[in-house]
């Protein structure tokens, strides 16, 4: 008898292919995508994505956009904060935080 073969999750139609780094990319954007989010309208954990940066809310039916792969986005809550007309310099902090951690 031989052994189990490991498990890889999503990536198991990749096979050896594209390189390790490529493939743990590929399960982190995946994983990320196919989980629960919290809806931002009424807060339970039940936000799927319907296409390319539409979301909705499978309990209350709210519909908003957000990003590809995650309903919101670092630039979307920036964009936010400027819309409420938060200080100019509060929302330059926030983004330079931002870019520093994507560079990362």
């Amino acid at each position: 008898m031989g052994g189990r073969t490991k498990k890889v999750g999503s990536t198991r139609g990749l096979g050896p292919r594209y390189g390790a780094t490529v493939r743990k990319r590929y399960v982190r954007v995946f994983t990320e995508l196919k989980s629960k989010h919290a809806c931002p309208q009424c807060g339970f954990t039940r936000v799927r994505r319907e296409s390319v940066g539409v979301w909705k809310c499978k309990k209350c039916g709210f519909t908003y956009s957000g990003g590809a792969y995650t309903p919101v986005t670092k630039l979307g809550v920036v964009a936010k904060r400027v819309a409420k007309g938060a200080p100019i310099e509060e929302v330059e902090k926030v983004a330079e935080k931002a870019e520093h951690e994507e560079a990362e």
